[in-house]
């Protein structure tokens, strides 16, 4: 630790124009060999040298005014117009892409005549899926489900790293020492002990937790999937938390089994669409059976993508509540 804070204070320093202390005294110490005894000096060599140090003093410091006034407003102002015709490129660009495209509603459009007849006409066919719309984001359009899974993935760490307690931070506020000191700090916004919401969360957080899973593993057959049933089950988790305290959630759910659920996820999601996007492309036939169509085990990979988003979703509800509550999972 101590030897990572001295990487950062020499990073500071430097981002700061600010010399660190090994450069001062490898300056200082190469300064002391290069000059000879000053009692061996003449007076005259003495005022030469002193005379010869002022004028790379004054040299320095009008090359130093001269790139904060003249540099400086220069490399901004190439900043300002490489940014400005950045943006008119992109914008001339996009209106161009917009002026090419068909007019909203075009019958002859293949988006408005061909793209929904195949899904309505041969999804079920094709992604073994009784709901449409689960065949369609998660088998036409899986690409774009993973990008959203990620996304929330990302806005999760960046919760994580914005707003996680670090004890080491100047930040760490007394309001943080206070509840870790606090032997009862999960129920610092609630009444400690309350009896009502404890046996009614005894009571709901199975029922939302099954509703969950049932909504998750049943998205391929009727209304529902990983998105809806992820956040019925963060819902569940939420409350547990809420009347316990994170100290009996931990015993299950810590932050490391945040990353490990979330990462697994993510990466049986990419894996099984890699597969799916490779075997499509080349014309190969999936080795993976779609199934009988109403059946729970059916539609292929939808049902294996529709966990793995149920779990992503549920993980980032959980951690956006304890990180907001508390600063940390």
């Amino acid at each position: 630790m101590t030897k990572s804070k001295g990487v950062f204070a020499r990073l500071n320093a430097w981002l700061d124009d600010e010399q660190s202390a090994l450069e001062r005294t490898m300056e200082a110490a190469q300064e002391q060999s290069a000059a000879p005894d000053l009692e061996q000096r003449s007076p005259a060599e003495i005022r030469w040298a002193q005379e010869e140090l002022e004028e790379e003093r004054r040299i320095e410091a009008a090359m130093a005014q001269w790139a904060e006034k003249k540099a400086a407003p220069a490399a901004r102002r190439m900043y300002n117009a490489l940014c400005v015709c950045m943006c008119l490129t992109m914008i001339a660009l996009l209106l161009y892409t917009v002026t090419v495209l068909p007019a909203f509603g075009d019958p002859n459009h293949p988006i408005n005549n061909e793209v929904s007849a195949r899904y309505i006409e041969k999804g079920l066919q094709e992604t073994g899926a009784v709901n449409i719309v689960t065949g369609m984001i998660l088998d036409y359009r899986a690409f774009d489900t993973l990008g959203e899974s990620t996304v929330l993935f990302t806005a999760a760490m960046v919760v994580l790293f914005l707003l996680r307690k670090d004890k080491e931070s100047a930040r760490y506020s007394q309001l943080a020492q206070a509840m870790d000191a606090n032997p009862h700090s999960d129920t610092y916004y609630e009444p400690k002990n309350d009896i009502i919401l404890q046996k009614t969360a005894v009571i709901l957080v199975p029922i939302i937790l099954i509703l969950g899973v049932y909504v998750v593993l049943n998205g391929h057959l009727s209304p529902g999937g990983g998105f809806s049933g992820g956040a019925i089950m963060g819902a569940g988790l939420i409350l547990y938390v809420t009347a316990f305290g994170f100290a009996r959630m931990r015993r299950f759910f810590t932050y490391k089994t945040y990353q490990t659920v979330v990462l697994v996820a993510l990466l049986t999601y990419a894996l099984s669409k890699c597969y799916s996007f490779y075997t499509g492309a080349n014309h190969i036939e999936s080795v993976i059976p779609l199934g009988t169509p109403g059946a729970i085990l059916s539609s292929g990979l939808i049902l294996v993508l529709n966990i793995c988003v149920g779990f992503i979703v549920t993980c980032t509800m959980y951690c956006f509540y304890a990180v907001f509550r508390k600063g940390e999972l």
